[in-house]
Parts: structure tokens; sequence; C-alpha cells
């Protein structure tokens, strides 16, 4: 029997033809190797039932949308784009292209208001090729009206006045300036919060930037994250001068750290204490882990860990102090660590060294195998010397290997003193 497809993925043409294709099985019996054997066996009246069949589904597939292989492309192929919106983009010298390929939704949409997103970027100092740069890789800054805009404007120079400042983060974070209207009222109330603590309007700008979801949520919440910080810190026996210079570096730090339970960070400074840290070192090691304490939680900790005590054979308290130096051991997978170790040992360093500058461990392995190549050319052995001149930035190593360099070569007489002559 002739299997008819399913009706989830047929298309008008194909209906059409499997139209065709059930009145040529019909009407040439012998067209088909299993009908010819068959043909005295098929009822006349079967012929028209199926016909009807595939004809209704004709129609039904009429109604019925298609299925492409990528389901994004869906809106996209739903209507016609914008004529306006594409000769505008055009004008202001946009990659059409690529607005096509990441987010081509947003050329189907009206209304859309581009030439009021490039005057305001305009006013606010942007060249054309910043402005064409900001709509390539956030097109969805067209489809904010412009009582959205100036209410978005209005919102922002409240923390940051300076024109040339706010371009820089619309021309950084644009996703964060053209957000949604509905969280105004969040916004509004969250900056009068951060505001209230006596935060640098840069920190308040930044944190607004690079976490908008903290600031479009209700104040409350933000609220109790701050408060949890606040008292851990006063718990932990940190200074009540400080606490504004402290809790302002956390924050930009790692401006996540308030989308995160509050918790997480009791529970992670319960862990830490009973592994034996007293309050000062976890005052300390809070303020290294950068707001990064929110991200740990106790069993990834626990195994860390015991990997790093098995790895480098100490003690609890030695690898108290190691951690105290690098807190990258609490948060670093063992896989990583495992990765790195094998590294630095098989390049000839010795665990010893590690131990005295564990901060090595922050360093991919081919950062660190680049390193001492470079330094090997130069004639110096990390196996023997200290590890700090691989460490840090890149910045730093490169001063560190200027340094390295100035002292070979560096005369061995004194070019001032006087030389001896015969007698």
């Amino acid at each position: 029997m002739y299997r008819l497809p399913c009706l989830q993925y047929l298309s008008p043409p194909v209906c059409v033809t499997l139209l065709h294709r059930s009145r040529n099985v019909f009407h040439n019996k012998t067209s088909h190797p299993l009908t010819a054997a068959k043909a005295s066996e098929q009822p006349e009246d079967f012929v028209p039932m199926l016909r009807l069949i595939a004809t209704s589904l004709c129609l039904r597939c009429q109604h019925v949308p298609l299925l492409p292989s990528n389901p994004r492309a869906c809106s996209t192929r739903s209507s016609a784009e914008n004529q306006q919106t594409v000769e505008a983009l055009y004008e202001l010298s946009v990659d059409i292209q690529k607005v096509r390929k990441l987010k081509g939704w947003v050329l189907h949409q009206d209304p859309a208001y581009t030439k009021e997103v490039a005057g305001l970027l305009r006013d606010l100092g942007a060249s054309s090729p910043v402005i064409a740069h900001i709509l390539a890789v956030h097109p969805e800054a067209v489809l904010c009206n412009p009582e959205q805009l100036q209410a978005q404007q209005e919102l922002w120079t409240s923390v940051c006045p300076n024109h040339r400042e706010l371009l820089g983060v619309i021309e950084k974070f644009p996703a964060s300036f053209f957000s949604a209207s509905s969280h105004h009222e969040n916004q509004r109330e969250n900056i009068a919060y951060f505001q209230s603590l006596n935060l640098n309007k840069r920190i308040v700008t930044k944190l607004m930037a690079s976490a908008p979801q903290s600031f479009s949520r209700p104040v409350d919440q933000n609220r109790t994250m701050v408060g949890t910080l606040q008292q851990a810190y006063q718990e932990l026996g940190g200074d009540e001068a400080n606490m504004r210079p402290w809790l302002q570096k956390l924050l930009s730090q790692n401006p996540f750290v308030l989308l995160k339970p509050p918790e997480i960070l009791r529970q992670n400074l319960v862990f830490l204490k009973d592994r034996g840290f007293t309050t000062a070192e976890l005052l300390r090691l809070l303020s290294k882990l950068r707001g990064f304490v929110t991200e740990l939680n106790p069993d990834s900790m626990r195994r860390t860990m015991a990997f790093s005590l098995e790895t480098i054979g100490c003690s609890d308290a030695e690898l108290r102090e190691i951690i105290l130096k690098c807190p990258a051991l609490l948060y670093y997978p063992e896989a990583t660590l495992a990765e790195r170790f094998e590294g630095l040992l098989s390049a000839g360093i010795s665990m010893p060294q590690i131990t005295q500058t564990p901060t090595v461990l922050e360093l991919t392995t081919q950062i660190v195998n680049h390193r001492i190549q470079r330094l090997k050319a130069r004639g110096y052995d990390v196996s023997t010397g200290s590890l700090d001149v691989i460490n840090g930035t890149k910045k730093d190593f490169e001063m560190s290997f200027g340094k390295l360099q100035l002292r070979r070569e560096r005369p061995l007489f004194n070019p001032v003193a006087p030389l001896k002559g015969d007698d």
C-alpha cells in the first residue's frame, strides 16, 4: 500500500506531488511492482477515496506552517522586512547582513524608530561609525519609541551626567541602555537605594551597565543581599569606617554578587570557618575572593581542598596559608588544578616552589610554558630561581622580564670609577 507522509511535515508542493502520485498509482496499476501484482485486489471505490484524502491534505497544509531546519528563522520568514528600517540602517552604514544573520527578526518589526535612536546617539556625541557599530550589535534599539528613549536618557543621566561617559557605556553595554520600559520604576528605586549607600556614581553606573538584571528587579532583593554582605563584614571584625570602600570595591569587582541568594554567602562562610579559618582570615579571604565567594558552594570547596591536600602533601594549616595567598584554589575544579600542577611539575618546577608562589596556579599551562621558554632564551632557569618572575598579568611579566634583561646587560665594572694605571 502507498504510505502517506506525516501531515506535520507536508508542504503544499509536497501535497500536489502526493495527489499526482495517487492518480498514477491507481490509474496505472502496472506502474508499481506491488500494485501490478495486486491489481485485481484493489477495489475501484478506494481510488476516489484516496483522491479525496490527498486533496484534503493539500487544503489542510495551506494552514500548517513550515518547519524550518533553523527554529530561529521562523519569525524572519513569516513576513516581509520593514523596508523603511532596512533603508534607514543602510543610510547609517549598518552591517545589514550581520543584522540579518544574528537578529533578523528585528527587520520585520513595525513600527521602528531608527532615525530617532540615531539622533539620540548623535546628540550624545556619537560619530557615524559608532552609531553603525551600536546598531549592528544591538539592532533591537530601533524598537524603542521616543518616549522610552527619553525616559532611559533621564534615568541614566541621573548617575552618569557626562555625555561622553554615557556614550561609552552605551557602546559597551547597549542592551543595558535600550531596555524594557516596564522596569523603569524598579530601576529608579534601585538607583536611589545605591546612591543612599554613598557609593561612587561610577560604581552605580557600572552596576547598571554590567548587571542590569539587578536594577530591573525589586529593590528589596538588593537591599537584602547588601545587608547580608555588610553583616558578614561586621561579624568578621571589619572596621566600620572602611565598610563603604570595602563594599564598593567588592561590588565593582563582581557586580553579579547581587544576583545570588544571601544563603549561599552564609553557607560558604560557615563551611570555611569549620575548616579552621579564623574570623580575621575569613575577612581577608572574603576581600580577596572579590565577591566570587557567592560563586562557590561547600561541596565543590570540599572536593577541591581534598584534591589540593593530596596533591601538595601538606597539612590543613599549611593548606589554609596557601589558600589565603591564592584563593583560586577554592573555585578551580579538580581537573583544572590537575592540569596546572602537572604542567608546572613537567616544566621542572618543584612543589615547594609552587607552594611558595601559589598564585602561579592562576595562569594557564600555555601561558606558563610560553613565559618559561622566553626566560630560558635569556638564560634564566625557573627550576632554581623564583617563580615571581613568571607570575602575574602580562604587564607584570613584561616588567619582570625587562628588569631581568637589564640586569644581564648591566656592565660588570663601574664606568665612573677611576681605572687603575700601571705603577
